[in-house]
C-alpha cells in the first residue's frame, strides 16, 4: 500500500484560504492550528502557511488588544488579483513603449551606416588605425622606466640614501673612537669588527656611486 502524499505548499495555501472563505470569520492563530488538520494541513505548518498568505495580501491580520486576528474574504483575493493584473498591465505597457524606443533608436543608428564599398574601406582603415594605436601603446610601455618623473624620483631617492650613508658613516667613526678610548684591552676584537664594517661601507658606497654616475647618463638619453 503506497504512502499518502502530503500537500504541497500551494495546496496548503489553498486549503487554508478555504477555511476563511467558508466561514468568513475572524480567527486567532491557535484556532487556525486546530482547523488546519481538518483540511490536511498539520498544525505545525499552519503558522508558516498563513504568514505566506499574509505576505501575498491574501490574508489580512490585525492586533486587537493583546490578540492577533486573521481574516480573509473572497473579495480580498479578488482585489489582490486585480491589483496584480493592473501592475502586470502597467509593466507590459512600459515594456512595449521601451521596445518601440529601442526599435526607433536602432533605425536611427542605421542611417548613414548602410553597407557600401566606401563604408567597408572606412571600417578597414579604422581597424588598421586601432591596431597601430595598440602597437604604439605596447612600445610606449617599454620606455616607462625612462619616464622623466620616474627618473626624478630616483634622483631624489639616491640623494637621500647618499646623505643617510654619510651620516651613519660619521656615526660609526664616532663610535669607533669611543670604543677605542674606553676599551683599549679589546683592541684586536675591535679591529676585526672595524674591518667588517669598512667592507660593508665600501660596498654600499660603490652601489650608491654607480647609481649616481649612471643617472646622468640615463637622463641624457631621454
Amino acid at each position: 500500500m503506497s504512502k499518502k502524499r502530503g500537500l504541497s505548499l500551494d495546496e496548503k495555501r489553498e486549503q487554508m484560504l478555504q477555511i476563511f472563505y467558508e466561514s468568513q470569520d475572524f480567527f486567532l492563530l491557535k484556532e487556525l492550528e486546530k482547523l488546519g488538520p481538518k483540511k490536511g494541513v498539520i498544525s505545525q505548518s499552519v503558522k508558516d502557511v498563513v504568514q505566506s498568505l499574509v505576505d501575498d495580501d491574501l490574508v489580512l491580520k490585525d492586533k486587537i488588544g493583546t490578540s492577533v486576528y486573521f481574516w480573509s474574504l473572497p473579495s480580498c483575493a479578488g482585489n489582490q488579483l486585480r491589483n496584480t493584473r493592473s501592475k502586470l498591465d502597467s509593466d507590459l505597457s512600459s515594456s512595449r513603449k521601451r521596445f518601440a524606443e529601442l526599435i526607433e533608436q536602432r533605425d536611427n543608428l542605421k542611417k548613414g551606416r548602410e553597407e557600401s564599398d566606401e563604408r567597408e574601406v572606412a571600417v578597414e582603415e579604422l581597424k588598421a588605425v586601432e591596431l597601430q594605436h595598440n602597437k604604439l601603446k605596447e612600445e610606449l610601455a617599454c620606455y616607462v622606466d625612462n619616464d622623466p618623473a620616474a627618473v626624478e624620483q630616483m634622483k631624489v631617492a639616491i640623494e637621500v640614501a647618499h646623505s643617510a650613508a654619510n651620516r651613519w658613516t660619521d656615526n660609526i667613526f664616532t663610535l669607533q673612537q669611543w670604543c677605542s678610548t674606553n676599551f683599549p684591552q679589546a683592541k684586536e676584537q675591535l679591529e676585526h669588527l672595524y674591518k667588517e664594517v669598512y667592507a660593508f661601507l665600501q660596498q654600499s658606497y660603490i652601489c650608491i656611486l654607480r647609481l649616481m654616475y649612471l643617472m646622468p647618463l640615463h637622463s641624457h638619453h631621454l
